[in-house]
């Protein structure tokens, strides 16, 4: 718990320092973000769940998919990103929590669309299984990174190894093991996306 405390704490730290330029760091994500949730949008009317959204880049692109009439929430953990969001991008609700510890109800979620989260949750098990609980039966989880394991590993200077979280032979289990069943993964240069089906 103290250890988990800490990790929260070091994630705030290091995207609340970097949020007011986060989004010129990558200027040309945006067609990668688009289709991605082109490809696991509910559709019209749905709810969908934007965790750790940062600064809300895919939140215009998840409310023109949901439409009018569906529900965009965006949370995240540090209040600095949630600010850029706020002020840059109203095309959804806000909502400054733990994506751990998530103050919704059971099965009110179309959709969680969770971009470079995993790597950020400090018990992954434990946060797989909060957007479980959020999710309805038969709902979507995508993990998202507009890059590749390996392009990310080498823009940070790493190599990746094959305990990654994020490689399929770890992340499948994971998964299942918190109520989801993974039915598409593709991780290339270009793009990372893990697609799962709450049970």
């Amino acid at each position: 718990m103290a250890d988990d405390r800490a990790e929260r704490a070091r994630t705030q730290e290091f995207f609340g320092a970097r949020a007011a330029g986060w989004d010129a760091k990558f200027p040309d994500d945006g067609p990668r973000y688009a289709a991605a949730i082109a490809e696991v949008s509910p559709g019209p009317g749905g709810f969908v769940v934007d965790a750790g959204c940062g600064t809300g880049r895919a939140l215009p692109l998840l409310r023109a998919a949901v439409g009018p009439s569906g529900t965009v929430l965006g949370v995240d953990l540090t209040p600095e990103m949630l600010a850029q969001a706020a002020a840059h991008r109203a095309e959804a609700a806000l909502l400054l929590a733990d994506c751990a510890r998530l103050p919704l109800r059971d099965g009110v979620a179309d959709l969680v669309f969770g971009a470079g989260l995993i790597s950020h949750l400090p018990g992954p098990a434990e946060g797989l299984r909060e957007l479980a609980r959020v999710t309805r039966p038969g709902g979507v989880l995508a993990l998202y990174h507009p890059i590749g394991r390996a392009a990310l590993a080498a823009r940070h200077g790493r190599r990746i190894t094959p305990d990654d979280l994020r490689a399929e032979p770890s992340l499948r289990p994971l998964l299942a093991a918190s109520g989801w069943r993974l039915t598409a993964y593709t991780d290339t240069d270009e793009r990372f996306l893990a697609v799962a089906v709450r049970g």
